[in-house]
């Protein structure tokens, strides 16, 4: 599998991903082409070597007369859509810019289709999201992880006045990764970077086992001479083929004044909007009393959506949150007939070797029901026919 790692412990902006991107392969006079077709007036790009601390590296930036529109999501989409830019490369491209309305709509207390872009609706970020989108596809990335972000400190001026760092959009962005302060009192992470990042990662944390093939270096605009502000981006091959890794948010609480009927009546609601896993711990509270620990393993993007649920159930006033780094096994799904019906069988493999198998309960389950036997007969029936067919 192709994998590509992003190292940001610099931070990131919009014009550092691309550059890295450049670095690390991608065809310049392909990225051109594929921004001309965008119907932007006088748009164009330009790339030049530096160094920062000594370290050779690409400078992105796009080149436009200076305009002041003020874009919505539909604007850009459109913009986007009618390209000749490749189908994947518009769909992530879009994909990028509607999690940055959500996040502008959070933080302006409106909807996304009344956000109004200003410093991201400008030319130059179109180029910079546009690119990264362009570049993952070109690369041929399947996979793509990354370091923690850094994102500076201080304040920053917007067009929306100073505001301190991380921006509001930029924290909203960043919710449930890993980020640190520092090491200068610069913004370091972009609402564009951040937007680019979240929306292209498959998880966040140390560098996966891969072979390395290409490695990009792609410059800011701060050359602060103390440390490199350069994002790194290595391109490879996974060193275990078939495991994936990714990261994943613990949510947990300690409940001692509800019943097992409300948990009970959560635990659906919370399966229901997406929640890997809900599980409960016998445990013993303070005065003695026992109760339950809660644990809900959840995607980043529905964390929102299942604490919601939890408080709402009035099972707790607070949620402790955890984001964990998980691995694996490559899985894919099959087919097999049996006396019962089609019943689907999930298989895991580990470095191309198939490993283990099981039936799917939900096909199990109404085999059962519907042919008036055993949940374990239906899924013995299951196991066997897959197992013939792999001999």
């Amino acid at each position: 599998m192709r994998i590509a790692y992003f190292d940001c412990q610099a931070g990131a902006g919009g014009d550092m991903i691309t550059a890295a991107m450049l670095d690390a392969g991608l065809d310049e006079h392909y990225l051109q082409e594929q921004l001309g077709s965008l119907g932007l007036e006088g748009l164009r790009i330009s790339v030049e070597k530096t160094s920062r601390c000594g370290i050779g590296a690409l400078k992105f930036t796009p080149v436009a007369p200076a305009q002041h529109n003020h874009r919505n999501l539909s604007d850009i989409t459109e913009i986007i859509e009618v390209s000749d830019i490749e189908q994947e490369a518009k769909e992530l491209a879009v994909k990028i810019f509607r999690r940055l309305a959500e996040a502008e709509a959070f933080v302006h207390k409106t909807s996304i289709d009344e956000v109004h872009f200003h410093e991201v609706g400008a030319i130059d970020s179109i180029a910079d999201i546009v690119s990264a989108a362009v570049g993952y596809c070109a690369l041929g990335i399947e996979k793509l992880y990354c370091s923690g972000l850094s994102v500076g400190g201080g304040t920053v001026k917007t067009e929306h006045g100073i505001l301190p760092v991380p921006a509001p959009a930029t924290a909203w962005l960043v919710e449930n990764v890993p980020v640190k302060g520092g090491p200068i009192e610069k913004e370091l992470l972009t609402p564009t970077a951040a937007a680019i990042l979240t929306t292209l990662a498959d998880g966040f944390g140390p560098m996966p086992e891969m072979s390395i093939e290409a490695a990009g270096y792609g410059a800011g605009s701060l050359d602060p001479g103390d440390f490199p502000n350069i994002a790194r981006l290595f391109i490879g091959t996974s060193a275990k083929q078939t495991v994936d890794c990714d990261s994943v948010v613990l949510l947990e609480s300690n409940v001692d004044d509800v019943s097992g009927e409300a948990i009970g009546y959560a635990r659906g609601l919370l399966e229901k909007a997406g929640a890997l896993d809900v599980y409960t711990t016998a445990i013993n509270m303070k005065n003695n009393r026992p109760g339950v620990k809660l644990s809900v393993m959840a995607k980043a993007e529905d964390v929102k959506e299942l604490e919601e649920i939890i408080f709402r159930q009035g099972l707790t006033f607070g949620i402790r949150r955890q984001v964990m780094s998980r691995s694996v096994l490559g899985r894919r799904f099959e087919k097999v007939q049996t006396d019962f019906g089609v019943i689907g069988i999930k298989v895991g493999s580990l470095y191309g070797e198939d490993i283990t198998f099981k039936a799917e309960y939900a096909d199990c389950a109404a085999a059962a029901e519907s042919n008036n036997v055993s949940l374990k007969t239906v899924a013995e029936a299951a196991i066997e026919a897959y197992s013939k067919i792999q001999k």
